[in-house]
């Protein structure tokens, strides 16, 4: 008798594959440092420019994310609807405006590429998939705590995520090389900010959307992000031996 695999099947083994790969990203990552921006380094093979690896690797995010949120049966409900707007108010911004703001001369392995486009199209299909098809979603979950809370939330990490960006991308005056020791603001208490506002982010779309995947994509978001944060903050340490030895890594007073 052949066997026969549901959608809802796949979903359950993809959803159960990214936890486990969030487990073996942050023991591999407390490791093996990932391979581009201030850690870049020979022997990962051919590399791409880095803004347009940003590009191809977050695409997934926010198209193929809107593609398989308008196929499901719940598309134009507005609780779902609420949600996928968060969703791709941080995609469309991280795909197509932020990589340009980059200086340019950046370079990034195609693998490193290759790797977070693959996981880019699991997660997007997950989560899009859950808030306009599998979930169930009343028009009263708007004003829920569970929403409420989980958007404010968001709508901080979003805010200390882009103004993080910002003074990074600021940092340098034009013609100047080098790395400078980032100030002001959460910068006073923590090395990256800017992860900081991101775990927060998808924290806050994790309650607001009350999911599974959103949690999911949560703990892989910190397996990854909170073992970059470290390399940071040991870099700054021995390249700056002025660096504030105050600051925190990634959680303000904690991490």
């Amino acid at each position: 008798m052949p066997l026969s695999v549901t959608e809802a099947d796949l979903y359950a083994h993809l959803l159960t594959g990214i936890f486990v790969a969030a487990a073996l990203s942050a023991v591999s990552l407390l490791v093996l440092t990932a391979p581009y921006g201030r850690h870049a380094r020979a022997g990962w093979g051919p590399t791409m420019d880095t803004r347009w690896a940003w590009v191809v690797m977050e695409s997934p995010s926010a198209l193929w994310f809107l593609a398989v949120f308008l196929a499901g049966a719940h598309a134009w409900q507005a609780a779902p609807l609420a949600l996928a707007g968060m969703w791709l108010a941080h995609y469309v911004h991280r795909t197509y405006i932020f990589p340009f703001k980059l200086r340019p001369g950046g370079r990034t392995p195609v693998t490193v590429v290759a790797m977070g486009f693959l996981f880019n199209v699991v997660n997007a299909y997950l989560n899009a998939r859950w808030l306009s098809h599998f979930g169930s979603y009343d028009v009263s979950w708007l004003w829920s705590p569970a929403f409420l809370i989980g958007l404010t939330l968001f709508v901080t990490g979003y805010r200390i995520n882009r103004w993080a960006d910002h003074v990074l991308a600021n940092l340098r005056k034009p013609g100047e090389t080098g790395y400078k020791i980032p100030r002001g603001g959460l910068y006073e208490v923590i090395s990256c900010p800017n992860y900081f506002g991101e775990l927060l982010e998808w924290t806050g779309f994790a309650i607001a959307a009350g999911s599974c995947a959103g949690w999911a994509f949560v703990v892989f978001t910190a397996a990854n992000l909170v073992p970059r944060a470290l390399a940071h903050h040991r870099w700054y340490r021995e390249k700056f031996p002025d660096y504030p030895p105050w600051r925190k890594a990634v959680i303000p007073m904690v991490l």
